[in-house]
């Protein structure tokens, strides 16, 4: 487990350029690209239809029924950043509402992933404040218990160091390493490219059977066509 009561103010962002390309892709594209890993559990939602985000993440690790280190977590937040927070143990408790997301964007924060709960879900959709999180709970939090501030944490699932960059859409989340994000935006590029051929194709009426050249396999399998 990550150790609390730390706050490291200086880590290492993914580069901009690689973080604004990458924004261009859907999270089922950066996924696949980066070789079918990344994803965080499918629990994590949009708070709000039609969310979307993509920034570096600054890692919180909350105590349950704890939102103290969201406000410690606001004063790191520099523009760009993605504010992903986990917690200790399970927890749905509503950490994060329209008062933290005034506080996050005022700061240059794009969004929230939260392995926990949210409320003021409307104002949020009013903002157009990006949120996923695991569920929507009106029930308050406390400040009392010390978490971290970017340290590594693991969020539904998958291990997010600080830095690293967050893309989320309807699609769910999915975490690309700070070290190869530009490696992943191009082979996100060259698949994106891809499918845009094949799109065309099947537009046409082409079918996936030729395309992917499955005939063959299908046979091999043992498929039969009876009339």
């Amino acid at each position: 487990m990550s150790p609390l009561g730390i706050v490291k103010r200086n880590i290492r962002r993914a580069d901009r350029a690689a973080v604004d390309r990458l924004s261009a892709f859907g999270v089922a594209t950066i996924h696949e690209a980066m070789g079918r890993v990344g994803l965080t559990q499918p629990v994590l939602k949009p708070a709000w239809p039609g969310a979307r985000l993509c920034g570096t993440a600054l890692t919180v690790l909350l105590q349950p029924g704890d939102n103290w280190m969201m406000h410690v977590a606001a004063e790191q937040i520099q523009p760009g950043d993605v504010v992903l927070a986990a917690c200790t143990t399970d927890n749905a408790d509503g950490f994060f509402g329209d008062l933290l997301a005034t506080s996050f964007r005022a700061r240059g924060a794009v969004g929230l992933v939260i392995d926990g709960g949210v409320r003021d879900v409307a104002e949020l959709h009013g903002m157009r404040f990006p949120v996923f999180a695991r569920a929507v709970h009106a029930k308050g939090t406390v400040k009392a218990t010390l978490g971290s501030v970017n340290v590594t944490v693991v969020c539904a699932g998958a291990i997010v160091e600080p830095g690293d960059v967050v893309v989320a859409d309807d699609d769910g989340v999915v975490i690309v390493p700070a070290a190869i994000a530009a490696e992943v935006a191009e082979a996100a590029a060259r698949r994106e490219a891809n499918e845009e051929a094949k799109r065309a194709r099947l537009a046409a009426g082409e079918l996936g059977l030729d395309i992917y050249d499955m005939r063959g396999k299908l046979a091999q399998a043992g498929l039969r066509y009876i009339d």
